[in-house]
C-alpha cells in the first residue's frame, strides 16, 4: 500500500496522467465594442455567453495595430517593448526595448512557453504581413500567412494544427484583417463594416463547430479579442470608440459572466503563461487578474 502511495505520489510531481493545456486565440482586427452589439454575430455571442466577458477593455497608446498586438503577446506596453506603430522593425525601432532576446526581440508569451512548457507546439496564422516583425518566429513550429485578406486557409490551418498536436500542449494565434480593412475603406459602424464582422462570425462559428466534431472545443481555452476600433476611417488616437474594446476568455475552469474589474488588454500573454503554469518574466507588466 506504501509503495502504491508513494508511485501516484510521482506521478502527479512528473505531471504523467495530466491532460495537456490548448489554448486559441482568435483575433479579428480594429473590432469595437459597438460592433458587436450591432451586427448579426450570433457564434460570438454564444462563445461569449460561455465566457468571462468584457466590453470595455482598455487598450494602450497608441490605438494602432503592431503596438496592440505587441502588448497582447508581450505582457508589456510600448514604452517597454518599443513598438511605437505600425512601421516598426528591429531595424528601424528608435526606442530601445527594456529587455530582448537573442535575435533582439522583446521577450514575449511564444518565448516564455517555449522554454518552459515541455513538449508545446506553437502555430501562428496571420494576414496583414507587418504583424510578425515583433515576433521571434524560432519559436513558432507552424506559421502561414495568407495575402489578399483571406483567412479561410488559416482558419483551416490552425484546425488541422490544433488536431494533430491534441496529444500535446499547444497555443494558436489566429488572427485576421479584413473586419480593420473594412472600416478604413468604408468607414467604422457602416455596413461594410458590419457586413465584415457577420462574415468573420461565420467564420468563427464553422471552426468551433469543426472543434466541437473533433472532440477538442471543452478542453481548449478560447480567448476572443481584438486590437482597437475605431473612428470613421481610422484610429490612432484616445477616444472610447478606438480604446474601449471587446475581450473574453471561455474554457475548462473559467467562471463565465461579465468582468468586474477593469480589463488592461497588456494582462493576456499573464493568464496565458498562467494557464500553462509558466513563469512570468520580470520585465512584463501584465497581470492574470481573471477567475480560474
Amino acid at each position: 500500500m506504501r509503495k502504491t502511495f508513494l508511485f501516484c505520489l510521482l506521478l502527479a510531481a512528473i505531471g504523467i496522467g495530466a491532460k495537456p493545456k490548448h489554448v486559441l486565440i482568435i483575433g479579428l482586427d480594429g473590432l469595437c465594442s459597438e460592433g458587436v452589439h450591432t451586427a448579426q454575430t450570433p457564434h460570438i455571442d454564444q462563445l461569449m455567453a460561455e465566457s468571462q466577458y468584457t466590453f470595455t477593455a482598455r487598450n494602450v497608446i497608441p490605438s494602432m495595430t503592431l503596438p496592440n498586438w505587441t502588448s497582447h503577446l508581450t505582457a508589456s506596453g510600448p514604452e517597454r517593448h518599443g513598438v511605437l506603430n505600425n512601421k516598426w522593425t528591429r531595424e528601424t525601432a528608435v526606442l530601445d526595448a527594456t529587455n530582448k532576446d537573442q535575435d533582439g526581440y522583446y521577450p514575449s508569451i511564444f518565448k516564455v512557453l517555449k522554454e518552459n512548457v515541455k513538449g508545446i507546439r506553437i502555430g501562428y496564422y496571420w494576414n496583414w504581413k507587418p504583424l510578425i516583425n515583433s515576433m521571434n518566429p524560432r519559436y513558432m513550429d507552424e506559421k502561414n500567412f495568407e495575402e489578399g485578406d483571406r483567412y479561410e486557409e488559416n482558419f483551416r490551418r490552425a484546425l488541422r494544427f490544433m488536431v494533430e498536436n491534441r496529444k500535446s500542449p499547444t497555443f494558436v494565434f489566429l488572427y485576421d484583417v479584413h473586419v480593420d480593412h473594412a472600416g478604413h475603406r468604408g468607414g467604422w459602424m457602416t455596413p461594410s463594416y458590419i457586413q465584415a464582422i457577420e462574415e468573420a462570425d461565420t467564420a468563427i462559428g464553422q471552426l468551433l463547430q469543426q472543434m466541437k466534431q473533433e472532440g477538442i472545443y471543452d478542453n481548449t481555452f478560447i480567448i476572443f479579442m481584438t486590437d482597437h476600433g475605431g473612428v470613421e476611417k481610422g484610429h490612432g488616437g484616445y477616444t472610447d470608440a478606438e480604446m474601449r474594446i471587446p475581450w473574453a476568455i471561455r474554457g475548462p475552469g473559467i467562471k463565465p459572466g461579465e468582468m468586474k474589474d477593469q480589463y488592461f488588454t497588456l494582462n493576456t500573454a499573464a493568464i496565458i503563461a498562467r494557464i500553462f503554469g509558466a513563469p512570468q518574466p520580470a520585465e512584463w507588466a501584465g497581470k492574470c487578474n481573471i477567475d480560474m
